[in-house]
C-alpha cells in the first residue's frame, strides 16, 4: 500500500474508532500496524468525519425500519432509532450537550462554568437540554415517516452534524490547556473545506438538493450560534462543547428533513 494510502487508511480508522463505541477490534488492530500511528491525531482525522456519521446515520435508519416493520407507532420507531445512534457513539455527544448546558447555565464565572463542565453528574440544564434534543430529533423523525426517507435523512443529519466540526475546531481556540479539545489539536483549512463539501454532498445527494441545502445552512446556523456561545461563555472550545455542536446541528439538520418532507 502507498503511504498516502495508508495514510488515509490510518486516518479514517482512527476518527470510526473515537467516533464510535463499535466492536471493531480488526480495525484498532490495523491503526497499531501502520508506521503512521503514533502521528495520527484526531485533527488529522477530521475530514473522515461525515462519512463516519453516513455509517451512524445508516445504523439509525435501519433500527428505524426494523422496527416500522414490527408495526411499531413512526414515534416509537424514532425513539429507537435516536437511541440506537446513541449506542452505538457511546451517547459521546450527548454526554457533551448535557454538560455544556450545565456549565453555562449553573456557572457564573469562566472558571466555574468549566468546573461544572468536569462533573460527570448532569443537573437540570443538562436534563432539560437531553429532553429537547431527544424530543425534537425523534419528533422530527416520526414526522418524516417513510423508512426510506427516515434513513436518507438520518445519513444526511449525522453527516452535517460531524461535517460542521472540524470547523469549529480550526475556528475556536481550546479552552483549556488539557481535555479532548486541546489534546485533538486544530485542523489544516484544507481538511476542514474536504469535511464540509463531503458533508453537502451526502446531504444533498441523500435528500435532495433543495432539502439538503436548506438542512446544510440550518445545521451550519446552528452550529455557529454555538460557537459564538462557547467563545463568549468560556472563550473557546472544548471536547463537551464539540458534542454539544453536533447535537444541535444534527437537531436542525432534522428539523429541516422533516419541514420538506
Amino acid at each position: 500500500m502507498s503511504a498516502f494510502g495508508e495514510a488515509w487508511r490510518a486516518e479514517f480508522l482512527a476518527a470510526f474508532t473515537f467516533l464510535t463505541r463499535l466492536p471493531l477490534s480488526r480495525a484498532r488492530s490495523a491503526i497499531a500496524a501502520t508506521s503512521l500511528a503514533d502521528n495520527v491525531m484526531l485533527a488529522d482525522t477530521v475530514w473522515t468525519f461525515p462519512l463516519v456519521g453516513v455509517v451512524i446515520g445508516a445504523i439509525g435508519g435501519i433500527a428505524y425500519a426494523i422496527a416500522s416493520a414490527l408495526a411499531l407507532p413512526p414515534l416509537s420507531a424514532a425513539l429507537i432509532a435516536v437511541a440506537s445512534t446513541a449506542l452505538v457513539t457511546g451517547a459521546l455527544h450527548e454526554d457533551g450537550l448535557a454538560d455544556t448546558a450545565d456549565g453555562f447555565g449553573g456557572g457564573g464565572t469562566r472558571e466555574e462554568k468549566l468546573e461544572i463542565m468536569r462533573d460527570s453528574r448532569s443537573g437540570a440544564f443538562g436534563v432539560l437540554a437531553l429532553i429537547f434534543s431527544v424530543g425534537l430529533r425523534s419528533v422530527a423523525i416520526a414526522d418524516i415517516a417513510l423508512r426510506w426517507h427516515v434513513l436518507a435523512a438520518l445519513i444526511a443529519a449525522h453527516a452535517l452534524s460531524r461535517g460542521v466540526l472540524p470547523a469549529a475546531m480550526l475556528r475556536l481556540d481550546p479552552a483549556r490547556s488539557d481535555g479532548l479539545g486541546a489534546g485533538a489539536g486544530r485542523p489544516k483549512q484544507n481538511q476542514v473545506l474536504i469535511a464540509l463539501v463531503l458533508a453537502l454532498a451526502v446531504a444533498v445527494l441523500s435528500i435532495g438538493l433543495r432539502a439538503g441545502l436548506s438542512a446544510s445552512i440550518a445545521a451550519a446556523i446552528v452550529a455557529i450560534a454555538i460557537a459564538w456561545l462557547a467563545q463568549r461563555q468560556i472563550g473557546g472550545q472544548t471536547g463537551d462543547v464539540l458534542g454539544a455542536i453536533e447535537q444541535g446541528a444534527e437537531t436542525a439538520a432534522l428539523l429541516a428533513a422533516a419541514a420538506w418532507a
